[in-house]
């Protein structure tokens, strides 16, 4: 309930300053929910533990804060994985820019291959600040 609570001040604050409204503030926390709710099974389907699934929360709330249309100006990297560059995620779907279902799977599917589960790539996002 607090980070809700500081989401909606966060919010309030922008508005007051000019910036995005309280409906976008609250629009990307449903939708950061909303794209848990979906990654939550695909974890399970995988065969992972409610602890990956935690390691897999954290990761992506850092990287992306689960937003699936987060787009790295700099890098180029792109979606709630924060693809490297963005279009990888094609393999996954035609849809790849769109759907965040698309996008967990090709995120899960990348963890699995370079780091065999999520919590070992937030481990190594813990050391390096990227995986």
């Amino acid at each position: 309930m607090l980070r809700r609570t500081g989401v909606l001040v966060l919010a309030a604050t922008l508005v007051a300053a000019g910036g995005a409204p309280a409906a976008q503030a609250q629009s990307s926390q449903s939708s950061s929910v909303r794209n848990k709710s979906i990654a939550k099974p695909m974890v399970a389907k995988r065969g992972w533990s409610t602890t990956q699934y935690r390691c897999l929360v954290k990761l992506w709330h850092r990287e992306s804060g689960w937003n699936h249309r987060a787009a790295n100006g700099s890098s180029g990297a792109y979606g709630i994985p924060q693809a490297l560059p963005g279009h990888k995620m094609a393999s996954s779907g035609r849809d790849w820019r769109t759907n965040p279902r698309t996008q967990i799977k090709w995120g899960l599917r990348y963890i699995k291959q370079r780091y065999g589960t999520p919590c070992r790539a937030w481990g190594h996002f813990q050391s390096h600040r990227w995986y």
